[in-house]
C-alpha cells in the first residue's frame, strides 16, 4: 500500500505506536505528553514493555484497544504495517540496545521512526542504523530536545547571523548528583549496564546532549577530541564523569564536562559560545533567558517572548513572555515539527526542519566511540 493510501488527508492526527515506555518508565510518559500537547498525534498502539504482563497492564492503562497492545515491537511492526489504519509513526523510548533492532523493524516497513537519544548503544549498530535509514521509504527522528527550547533556537539563529563574529570557543557542561551513590532502580540499572547502555555511561546519557547542543548552537562539528573519564562509584562498569576537550572545524575550541556525581546539581545543563564580536550564555534550568554581551558593551537579556526574540522563533513559544516554559514544550516542539514533516510526506513534499535525524544520531555516538578510545589511551587526542 502507498504511503498516500495508507494515510489519508494530510491534516488529521498521525496515528502513533510506542515501543517501551510501560509501567514505571520515565521517558516514555514525557514523550506522551510532548506528542499531545498540540495535538498532532494520536497514540493507538503499543509495545510498551519486553514483559507480556507489563505490557498488557500498560497499554489498558493508556486506554488502548486490546488488540493494539503487542508483547514486543516485532509482532507489532509486522501487524500495524498490514492494517488499514495501522501506525504511521513510532516513538522508540527503550534503554540503548533495542534501539537499533527497534527502529530497524518499523523503517523497513514504511513506518516512520521517533527515537529517543542516543541513536544506539554501538558505533557498529549506528552505522547499520544509518544504512537501514538511506534504504527505506520512512522518516527517522532523533529527539535531543533541548534544541527545541526557544532561547537554544535564538542562540543558534544569532550565532548563524554573525552577530557574535567568528565562533572561537564553546563551553558546554550538563551535570548531575543522582548517581553520586548506587542507586537500585530501574532508571539507574539499565544506565549502569554497558549491555544496555552501551560502554557510555554519564556520556551517552547526558554528554550527547551536550556535544549535541554544542553543535547545534555553534553550527560546528568537532574534528578531534581528548577525554579523561571516570567511574568513581565502585563497581561501575560505565563512566559516572567526564572531561573532554574538543577542537572544532575551523578553528574554533571546546571543552565539555558531563558528570551524574556532582551533588548539589539537578540538571545543570549550560551553554557558552564566544565568537570574536561577543558571547552568549544559556542555562536549561532557567531556559526563557538568553545573555547576549557583544564585546565592550553590557550584556543584554533576551526573554522567550520579549523583545528581542527573532520572528522566526517565536513559533516555538506557546504562552506570553513571564510563564515559565520549558522542558515539556520544548520536548513537543520536537515532535510538533516532526509531525510537519510528516505531514509534508503524506503529499509527497519535503519540508526543512531543525529536528535532529540519523546525521546527529550517529555523530553523538561516534562521540560517545572516541570519548571511550581516547580515555582508554590516557586522554590522548582521537580523531572523531
Amino acid at each position: 500500500m502507498t504511503i498516500e493510501g495508507r494515510n489519508g488527508n494530510h491534516d488529521r492526527p498521525i496515528r502513533l505506536g510506542m515501543v517501551g515506555g510501560g509501567k514505571d518508565a520515565f521517558i516514555g510518559a514525557v514523550h506522551r505528553i510532548a506528542a499531545r500537547l498540540d495535538g498532532c498525534f494520536e497514540l493507538v498502539a503499543g509495545a510498551l514493555s519486553s514483559t507480556p504482563e507489563k505490557a498488557v497492564e500498560s497499554g489498558q492503562a493508556l486506554g488502548l484497544a486490546e488488540d493494539r497492545i503487542y508483547s514486543s515491537f516485532e509482532d507489532m511492526a509486522k501487524r500495524e504495517a498490514r492494517l488499514k489504519n495501522g501506525i504511521e509513526a513510532v516513538a522508540i523510548v527503550t534503554p540503548n540496545h533495542v534501539h537499533y533492532p527497534a527502529a530497524k523493524a518499523f523503517l523497513k516497513r514504511g513506518i516512520h521512526v521517533i527515537c529517543d537519544k542516543p541513536l544506539t548503544s554501538t558505533l557498529a549498530d549506528a552505522r547499520k542504523l544509518a544504512k537501514v535509514v538511506g534504504e527505506s521509504s520512512a522518516l527517522f527522528f532523533l529527539t535531543h530536545n533541548y534544541t527545541g527550547y526557544p532561547m537554544v533556537r535564538q542562540a543558534r539563529e544569532l550565532v548563524a547571523s554573525g552577530a557574535i563574529g567568528k565562533v572561537r570557543l564553546v563551553q558546554v557542561e550538563y551535570v548531575q548528583d543522582w548517581l553520586t551513590v548506587e542507586q537500585h532502580n530501574k532508571q539507574a540499572e539499565w544506565r549502569t549496564d554497558p549491555k544496555r547502555s552501551g560502554l557510555g555511561g554519564a556520556t551517552g546519557d547526558i554528554g550527547t546532549h551536550a556535544y549535541n547542543l554544542a553543535c547545534f548552537v555553534s553550527g560546528l562539528a568537532a574534528e578531534s577530541l581528548a577525554a579523561d573519564l571516570q567511574s568513581f562509584v565502585p563497581g561501575r562498569q560505565v563512566d559516572d564523569n567526564g572531561h573532554v576537550l574538543l577542537r572544532f572545524e575551523g578553528g574554533a575550541r571546546g571543552m565539555l564536562w558531563c558528570s551524574q556525581v556532582a551533588p548539589g546539581n539537578e540538571n545543570a545543563l549550560k551553554l557558552r559560545v564566544y565568537g570574536e564580536k561577543g558571547g552568549l550564555e544559556w542555562h536549561q534550568e532557567n531556559p526563557n533567558y538568553l545573555h547576549v554581551s557583544p564585546f565592550g558593551e553590557p550584556t543584554r537579556i533576551i526573554t522567550r517572548g520579549g523583545a528581542g526574540m527573532s520572528a522566526g522563533v517565536a513559533p516555538t513559544t506557546r504562552i506570553p513572555a513571564g510563564h515559565p516554559e520549558g522542558y515539556l514544550e520544548g520536548f513537543a516542539n520536537i515532535y510538533k515539527e516532526a509531525a510537519g514533516v510528516i505531514r509534508a510526506h503524506r503529499g509527497g513534499d519535503g519540508l526543512a526542519s531543525l529536528v535532529p535525524g540519523i546525521e546527529e544520531g550517529l555523530a553523538g555516538v561516534q562521540f560517545v566511540d572516541a570519548c571511550v578510545r581516547s580515555s582508554s589511551r590516557n586522554a590522548a587526542w582521537v580523531k572523531m
